[in-house]
């Protein structure tokens, strides 16, 4: 039985992830700064908090990242963690490199001091692209972070590159676009206009409040976009992929489709607000998921009607559980 630990398993990829490998016949641990008091919603919304095994873990504490791997002894390690809001980096730069390429590099280091022949995955971005314009972002476009959660994320992208090419180490990263679930928490745009809409469907009067909506991203399932990182970890030679959808819609798009479900005008109910706009914002962001159709078998299930109604029917049913 394969073991294989995920850090950063009470985030939406996580749970997801973990989720699969149960289903796999692994042996999953998971870690959390403080696992005695984290709530792991999300592995409880799945129903497998009671599979998985918890430990805690400082990503940016290179001793304890050590202390896990030799009491886990994994197979597989699956890099999740870390600050992971593109908006709140602006306000927490610090806080996001230090969690993003330490943890990242504390990983590998701990890697290759232990010797054991682990297979390390790690959670790349699109946004390290910048604004890809009318091209398709792949593994060789160059990387133009608009961010400091970009920033941070390529530099942990080069540390894997790095690690991989002068220590031997199984290292690779995914460059996966924005990919969405039920289980992506309000602050995320997308959460935040399908919870808003429903609510509205259902009589609220309140108004669904955005920044720039015309931006344009590249959204995927993200049960999808996990499967993507196992078959990463089961190939012979490791290498770096771009996960994505290939197809790009705006964000007034996404919008228009959720009401359009409710058969709801947005024109009623959308007002946008100057403040909610970034320093620097990507306008355009679409990947070229080729490599991994023909090295992985992967490519995508879902688009952005797909998920916005598999979304929309979540939140309904949660509803319902609750009545």
């Amino acid at each position: 039985m394969k073991k294989s630990l995920i850090c950063g398993i009470s985030g939406q990829d996580g749970a997801y992830l973990a989720s699969f490998l149960l289903h796999k016949g692994h042996s999953v641990y998971g870690t959390s700064r403080d696992a005695e008091i984290s709530s792991f919603r999300n592995l409880e919304s799945l129903g497998i908090k009671d599979s998985v095994q918890l430990e805690s873990m400082a990503l940016n504490d290179f001793r304890s990242v050590l202390q896990v791997l030799l009491k886990v002894e994994p197979d597989e390690i699956y890099n999740l963690a870390g600050q992971t809001s593109v908006a709140l980096s602006f306000a927490q730069p610090v806080e996001t490199l230090e969690s993003i390429a330490t943890g990242t590099l504390n990983l590998l280091e701990a890697i290759r001091f232990t010797k054991a022949p682990i297979k390390f995955y790690n959670a790349g971005s699109s946004e390290c692209f910048g604004d890809t314009g009318d091209s398709a972002a792949d593994e060789f476009t160059p990387f133009r972070p608009r961010s400091p959660y970009a920033v941070a994320k390529a530099a942990a992208f080069w540390e894997v590159a790095n690690y991989r090419e002068a220590y031997n180490i199984f290292a690779c990263s995914g460059i996966l676009f924005n990919h969405e679930s039920p289980l992506r928490p309000e602050r995320f745009v997308t959460q935040k206009i399908i919870s808003t809409i429903c609510r509205i469907a259902t009589g609220s009067p309140e108004k669904l409040i955005l920044g720039n909506t015309l931006i344009q991203r590249d959204w995927g399932w993200a049960p999808d976009y996990v499967e993507a990182m196992y078959l990463m970890l089961q190939q012979p030679i490791a290498h770096d992929y771009t996960i994505a959808t290939g197809k790009s819609n705006s964000l007034q798009k996404f919008v228009e489709t959720g009401f359009a479900y409710f058969g709801i005008d947005p024109n009623d109910h959308l007002v946008i607000d100057q403040s909610l706009f970034r320093p620097s914002e990507i306008m355009r962001s679409c990947g070229n998921p080729q490599k991994a159709k023909e090295k992985l078998g992967w490519q995508a299930k879902y688009e952005m009607q797909d998920i916005i109604t598999m979304m929309i029917e979540s939140k309904q049913n949660d509803t319902n559980r609750r009545k």
